[in-house]
């Protein structure tokens, strides 16, 4: 880490998480090492432009912190062939973005000295910069041995997130209220929007807009003041 706490970070997965979180870190300050080959080369540079594309060996091992944004099937497989080919460092940070897992996936790095920390940021990304915006206004779960969860916190909070720490045997039951929520919602959503279509409307996505925002917005009030009296 350098003298003003800056880290040399590395992002290890180009879809719609790695770029924006890259962008979330440089925009706090920290230095971008480079990011993985991804399927839209496009996105990643306008999300960070010039940023250099490494392989993942190359890119961790010139790293302080390495960012994990990649699918769920993949993250126990990535973190256990990086260490086999011993590329985890003593003391380099190691930070994954899944909401289905705390730090147990990252066993095989804390065991080539590496520290683990789980970061989710509570939103639906888009890999775009309107990304950057909702995370302003998220939250983001936290897990991480007490002795570094502050650092976590800390990753949190520059990335735009306010932190709530989530016990590692937590991680099952809020990972199920995520997709929970985010399967009914685009459920809904998409039965809604096809009754309209077949009726007529012109964009329907459009005309809910402001209709879905609003109910969700009540019903999120409702969830933590009680149900409002009346319509």
């Amino acid at each position: 880490m350098d003298r003003d706490g800056r880290l040399a970070v590395g992002i290890v997965g180009a879809g719609r998480v790695g770029p924006v979180v890259a962008a979330a870190l440089v925009g706090a300050g920290h230095r971008l090492v480079g990011i993985t080959a991804g399927s839209d080369p496009d996105r990643v540079q306008a999300m960070v432009p010039g940023v250099p594309v490494l392989d993942t060996a190359e890119l961790v091992q010139r790293s302080q912190l390495v960012v994990l944004a990649v699918p769920t099937d993949q993250l126990a497989a990535l973190v256990a062939g990086l260490a086999e080919a011993e590329v985890w460092q003593m003391g380099q940070l190691v930070m994954h973005t899944d909401p289905n897992f705390g730090t147990d996936v990252l066993c095989p790095a804390a065991q080539r000295g590496a520290i683990g920390l789980a970061v989710h940021p509570a939103i639906s990304f888009t890999g775009t910069t309107l990304d950057l915006r909702q995370l302003q206004a998220a939250y983001a779960a936290v897990t991480a041995p007490p002795m570094v969860l502050p650092i976590a916190q800390a990753l949190a909070v520059e990335l735009g997130c306010e932190p709530v720490v989530i016990a590692e045997e937590q991680r099952a039951a809020y990972a199920e209220a995520i997709e929970t929520a985010s399967a009914f919602t685009r459920s809904i959503i998409g039965q809604a929007t096809g009754l309209l279509r077949t009726i007529g409307v012109d964009n329907p996505g459009g005309y809910l807009s402001a209709l879905v925002s609003s109910t969700f917005e009540r019903a999120l009030r409702e969830v933590d003041d009680g149900p409002a009296r009346g319509l």
